[in-house]
């Protein structure tokens, strides 16, 4: 694969994700200079941030006696209720520090729609509105992705696996990843992603 058609798409290096943050994934910090050092190599950079207003329908803030890590029912499904995190304008919702992100072409906000919680670069989680990633690879010609960042389980894991049924061919480098680990999440990850022909490296 030539490198203009392949794209490296880096997930949610954020400070509210990295140790010291609302939701904190170990050891996220320690990916940061690895990302760098991949994104030298890369034909095309995208970064993805979550970006959710402060009255975002999945943080438990906004439920009634609900705690951080409690699963209800949205209009599109079972959705985790989360610590606030990553607030459109505030300091954890930045990049982190250390992330070269002068070297990437595109930034794929998601999450800012109040009622829908957005793991996916490519849809939110009612699984039907677009981000407009899909859109930008296809003018772009990029067929091929490989994914880093955080979380393995969640953001990573579904932006892996809607790539890999949109066509394109997916990598996840798992040494450039990090995991929350809700309750066996990542190893379910590790299969659905599997499962859907994404190549674990």
């Amino acid at each position: 694969m030539t490198p203009d058609r392949h794209a490296l798409l880096v997930i949610d290096v954020q400070n509210d994700f990295c140790p010291g943050g609302a939701l904190g994934v170990d050891g996220g910090d320690e990916i940061v200079a690895g990302i760098n050092d991949r994104m030298k190599d890369a034909g095309s950079v995208i970064l993805t941030q979550d970006w959710h207003p402060a009255d975002h329908r999945s943080f438990a803030s906004a439920h009634e006696k609900a705690q951080p890590f409690d699963v209800t029912e949205m209009p599109y499904g079972q959705q985790v209720l989360w610590p606030d995190h990553c607030v459109q304008g505030s300091h954890g919702a930045e990049f982190h520090p250390d992330l070269a992100t002068d070297r990437g072409h595109l930034v794929i906000r998601k999450g800012f729609d109040p009622a829908i919680d957005s793991y996916s670069a490519f849809f939110e989680n009612d699984r039907m509105t677009p981000t407009g990633l899909h859109g930008y690879l296809q003018t772009r010609g990029i067929r091929a992705l490989t994914l880093v960042g955080l979380a393995t389980d969640f953001c990573v894991n579904f932006s892996a696996v809607d790539a890999a049924k949109l066509g394109y061919g997916v990598t996840v480098e798992l040494s450039l990843c990090r995991a929350i680990d809700l309750d066996g999440s990542y190893e379910r990850a590790l299969s659905d992603m599997k499962d859907a022909g994404v190549t674990l490296t």
